[in-house]
């Protein structure tokens, strides 16, 4: 190996090494906002997470910035970053934006959706029913599929890409509670009117139906999060 290439080589393992680390750093910091081991309004100091974290700084002062972009952090001049309380107006205001979206983007994919389309939305529902919830990890992720099928392919790549940005802050959030008997049963319903309404070439219909689907998962976030609260 030449001198060249292994300069380049290990400078490609470095850029990998960082980038692995700041995201891991991010992971980290969101994962203790979520779950109150990092109080709400408590200052993050750069300097002493980089320390507890054994890193740089500037790996943590961009896993700063994303979570600011996410809004759990909020960075004011001179003051530096604190953290945003993770309560119910946070997921309200973000299930709100998706009330937005969501029925935008599926009004769209109505407009395009193949067979093949719809038969694979089917065979997802299929599976995700055969789960019955079994493995909330599993779930989410055929969910998560489901949902990607009608999004991806949209020309607003700033939309999907804040809709995937939510989806995986309201799973953070969730994973620590169960989905209640009558959310799972609710959610089952949602997907079969959206499929049917797609099928239907329901346009109007199908963006009802995501609107609903989407309120439904904020409403049953909420209600989580207060028992929890209680229970403390």
């Amino acid at each position: 190996m030449s001198t060249i290439t292994s300069i380049r080589q290990m400078a490609a393992d470095r850029d990998d090494l960082v980038e692995d680390t700041g995201s891991s750093i991010y992971e980290r910091l969101r994962d203790d906002i979520i779950h109150g081991r990092v109080k709400a309004n408590e200052r993050l100091k750069v300097a002493e997470l980089a320390s507890r974290m054994g890193t740089s700084t500037n790996p943590v002062r961009e896993a700063l910035q994303q979570l600011r972009g996410e809004g759990f952090v909020i960075m004011t001049p001179n003051r530096g970053a604190r953290v945003r309380p993770i309560d119910e107006e946070f997921v309200r205001d973000i299930c709100e934006i998706e009330v937005l979206i969501e029925p935008a983007l599926t009004r769209w994919f109505v407009g395009i959706a193949t067979q093949a389309d719809i038969d694979e939305l089917e065979r997802l529902q299929a599976e995700i029913e055969a789960l019955n919830f079994g493995d909330e990890m599993k779930h989410s992720n055929l969910d998560l599929q489901f949902h990607r099928l009608m999004y991806d392919r949209h020309y607003n790549r700033h939309a999907v890409d804040l809709w995937v940005r939510h989806r995986h802050i309201l799973w953070a959030i969730s994973r620590g509670f169960p989905t209640s008997l009558s959310r799972q049963s609710n959610v089952l319903d949602e997907h079969r009117e959206l499929i049917a309404c797609i099928k239907a070439q329901d346009a109007e219909g199908a963006a009802r139906a995501i609107g609903r689907h989407v309120e439904g998962s904020g409403r049953h976030i909420i209600e989580r999060m207060r028992l929890g609260r209680h229970a403390v």
